[in-house]
């Protein structure tokens, strides 16, 4: 019996001692390296290859003095400058960095900000191996600030794996990768600070952003946002210049359809059902007897729409779209961004006292309703350029679309707009011919303001129209 006693405290007693030797030292065969290597390094490792640097060369005009830079003194460089300024013209070319990310690495195709490539000339997209590739802009939307583009290699490239920015938990660890100040391939992590955030730049508002402490900046702005396991569940933009330890983030789901439509049609193709709604306020909520629900009213419906088959009315009260719930206008045009040509869109509604969810299948805005459109969000009508017209309206244009007839309670004639001008420009499509004005009416109809472009005689004309 004594021997038994013994024999089983002499077991515990080495078992206890492997139990504190465990704990005192790594278990022999795993090393220091292997205590050290956290998931996040591990997702690093795994990502870095498809996290891309983006170059554009830009050409740039701009008058200079040529003494400049010679160590003249001041006062003589100034002496020159009087003289020179006026008249020399020096060119020179400017090279922008940013990011992207490979989403598709069979077809080549590379993710990134649009504010990353706007305005560029040639644009190279380096690997982290060092490869360098001459690439092309597939589309992009600068509404949602995402871009597309594309490289040829001759073997598939290495691509990121999706994640999923709807299950986002707030805290959650997050990381970005992109090349900021020229550094390539630099990491940052944090956690997310929030999501669903709008923030304002200096032209725009941009809606359902992830808020993160990971540092971004214009140099990894275009470049991934990952979660622990290595999956992109957003894009870095750096839009916001007042951000100090703020970054922002596109959700990947919402960049998803918007990737889709840049990749298919070169630009985002909003979907329509042919409604017209206003925000409600108290005193028409109080009106129409709404008491507690919230939402915006349908102000009209169009004949030929899909909602007016699916069986909305005028007068009807939206209360949400899919899964958002729509408390203004600006709710609506947001969520219906969300939404593709062709998906079913199910729309919960309020109409004499009770709720009801209609689904109305999307489609393309109908290019035979364009005129009709900018009768009524412009005032106008416009014709084409022909000889005739150029002669008896006098106009030097060369390239457009002419103001023929101009409601005079509209915003462009309070402005100074007349029949005979020539339109040349809205926002970023350049007017050519009707197709390229109906095209520009129907992409940009949910702005609540246009940079219209207008040609008097000889002069050229920058005028902010609201609509």
């Amino acid at each position: 019996m004594i021997l038994y006693r013994l024999k089983s405290i002499l077991f515990f007693s080495a078992l206890w001692t492997l139990v504190v030797l465990q704990l005192i030292w790594p278990s022999r065969g795993r090393s220091n390296d292997d205590l050290r290597e956290t998931a996040v390094v591990r997702a690093v490792r795994k990502v870095s290859p498809v996290v891309v640097n983006i170059s554009s060369e830009l050409e740039v005009h701009g008058r200079a003095n040529p003494f400049s830079g010679m160590g003249l003194d001041p006062s003589l460089e100034n002496f020159f400058k009087d003289f020179f300024d006026p008249g020399f013209e020096q060119r020179y070319q400017r090279t922008s960095l940013g990011s992207g990310v490979i989403i598709d690495g069979k077809r080549g195709f590379v993710l990134t900000n649009n504010h990353v490539i706007q305005k560029t000339g040639a644009i190279a997209v380096v690997l982290k191996d060092g490869r360098e590739f001459k690439a092309q802009i597939v589309g992009a939307d600068p509404e949602s600030d995402l871009a597309v583009l594309r490289i040829a290699a001759q073997n598939p490239l290495p691509d990121i794996k999706m994640g999923n920015s709807d299950d986002l938990m707030v805290g959650e660890t997050v990381f970005a990768i992109g090349n900021p100040f020229g550094f390539s391939n630099t990491v940052t992590t944090g956690v997310v600070s929030a999501t669903n955030r709008s923030i304002r730049s200096e032209d725009m508002v941009y809606q359902d952003f992830i808020q993160t402490d990971a540092s971004i900046n214009p140099g990894n702005s275009g470049g991934p946002l990952l979660n622990i396991h290595g999956e992109l569940i957003g894009i870095n933009t750096a839009i916001y210049a007042k951000a100090q330890g703020i970054g922002f983030a596109i959700p990947i789901n919402k960049a998803k359809r918007i990737v889709a439509d840049l990749i298919k049609f070169g630009e985002v193709v909003q979907a329509w059902i042919g409604l017209t709604v206003q925000s409600i306020d108290q005193r028409l909520s109080q009106y129409l007897q709404l008491k507690d629900i919230k939402g915006v009213l349908v102000k009209k419906v169009e004949e030929t729409g899909p909602a007016r088959k699916a069986g909305i009315q005028d007068g009807d009260v939206i209360v949400a779209l899919g899964k958002r719930d729509i408390l203004s206008e600006n709710d609506y045009q947001t969520a219906m961004r969300e939404f593709a040509a062709g998906q079913t869109i199910d729309i919960k509604t309020w109409r004499h006292g009770k709720t009801s969810t209609i689904a109305v299948h999307a489609a393309v805005f109908p290019e035979e309703l364009a005129m009709g459109l900018a009768l009524r969000l412009l005032g106008i009508n416009v014709a084409a350029l022909s000889s005739k017209n150029r002669h008896v309206y006098q106009t030097f244009a060369e390239e457009g679309v002419l103001i023929v007839e101009i409601h005079r309670q509209s915003h462009l004639a309070r402005i100074g707009a007349r029949p005979g001008d020539v339109i040349r420009q809205v926002d970023e499509i350049t007017i050519k011919s009707i197709k390229d004005f109906k095209k520009a009416v129907i992409k940009y109809r949910q702005k609540s303001s246009l940079v219209i472009v207008l040609q008097r005689g000889r002069y050229l004309y920058n005028l902010s129209v609201k609509l």
